[in-house]
């Protein structure tokens, strides 16, 4: 445990997401105080079943509501703020693109106005993403590279670190922006995503879908390495002021196709059935890798998990749900 922690009172959005959840964990674990925002009450989330929501103040409401914002910001005397709140889904926002941007962009400057109105905050973690690269023309993305994100999820994190960077510049606020890999653990319900969609698929019994073709490349991030990270940057940038506006990847700079990522859920399941492979994703970069050497480096983080035991305390935590 870190004293910098020890009933520190920190405000999470996006609670109930797979980070988030995680992420409210290690904090209470820390000794932290948080308060967490969570707009929609799912009773088979992750932070409900195992009791986490039970130890935390709870907040109902949406990030784009100001008034409320500002209140939780003053009432809670919050510290640290883990702003992880967004519609992330790559299909939902081709489909949706107006709401995409108005919580992801709308949501960031509503947020920061209520913490830029504040005299206690001491950190501000941003969760952008790696698809805010966009198609790059050299592997691994580092931080300095050109944000060329053009899709809508893309171009809504892209615009709302640009939001970011604006009240670091203008305010002084305290902000720092991580793009993570693609991120993989017990508690994500998105069934649409490849590794829980993968898994419940071969419970069942049926073969795993893939809308690609199965060839793309990505970088996977076991959820609790990520939720290290975001614990120690708060630290960092809370110890000197000059910090702010930085910008870290975080990933294990390993690449895996969809197809290998497959595979490795089906070993770690013992079952193996063909995937069916239907090739009609839409929007999708080809080949994403992030190195995460600038992270390493300041922070001295480096992930705990490969892929092979990432994957098996996933797959044991899934077991256990759906049974």
């Amino acid at each position: 445990m870190s004293g910098f922690w020890r009933d520190r009172p920190v405000l999470v959005t996006g609670a109930t997401g797979l980070l988030g959840g995680w992420l409210t964990q290690r904090l209470l674990t820390e000794g932290a105080r948080p308060t967490c925002l969570v707009r929609d009450g799912v009773p088979t989330e992750r932070t409900h079943l195992d009791g986490t929501l039970k130890r935390v103040a709870v907040v109902r409401g949406d990030v784009r509501d100001g008034a409320l914002m500002r209140r939780i910001v003053s009432e809670y005397e919050v510290e640290v703020v883990m702003h992880l709140a967004a519609q992330t889904v790559v299909g939902v926002a081709a489909v949706n693109p107006a709401e995409t941007f108005d919580v992801n962009v709308a949501g960031t400057w509503t947020l920061l106005d209520a913490c830029r109105q504040s005299d206690r905050i001491r950190a501000v973690i941003f969760a952008s993403s790696d698809k805010a690269y966009g198609i790059q023309p050299a592997l691994p993305y580092t931080e300095e590279m050109p944000l060329l994100g053009c899709h809508p999820y893309d171009a809504s994190k892209v615009a709302a670190e640009a939001v970011v960077q604006s009240f670091v510049s203008s305010f002084g606020t305290p902000a720092v922006i991580t793009r993570c890999a693609n991120l993989y653990g017990g508690g994500d319900l998105n069934w649409n995503r490849l590794v829980p969609g993968t898994i419940r698929s071969l419970l069942r019994g049926d073969r795993p879908v893939i809308r690609s073709d199965g060839t793309l490349t990505r970088d996977y991030l076991y959820v609790e390495d990520a939720a290290d990270a975001y614990v120690r940057l708060a630290e960092w940038v809370a110890g000197a002021r000059d910090r702010a506006g930085s910008v870290f990847n975080i990933s294990t700079e390993q690449t895996s196709t969809v197809l290998e990522i497959v595979a490795s859920v089906s070993k770690a399941m013992a079952i193996d059935l063909a995937p069916d492979i239907r090739g009609e994703a839409r929007l999708e970069i080809l080949h994403q890798h992030l190195s995460a050497k600038l992270l390493m480096a300041k922070l001295g983080w480096a992930p705990r998990h490969d892929l092979a035991d990432g994957m098996k305390q996933t797959v044991a935590w899934y077991r256990a749900y759906l049974s």
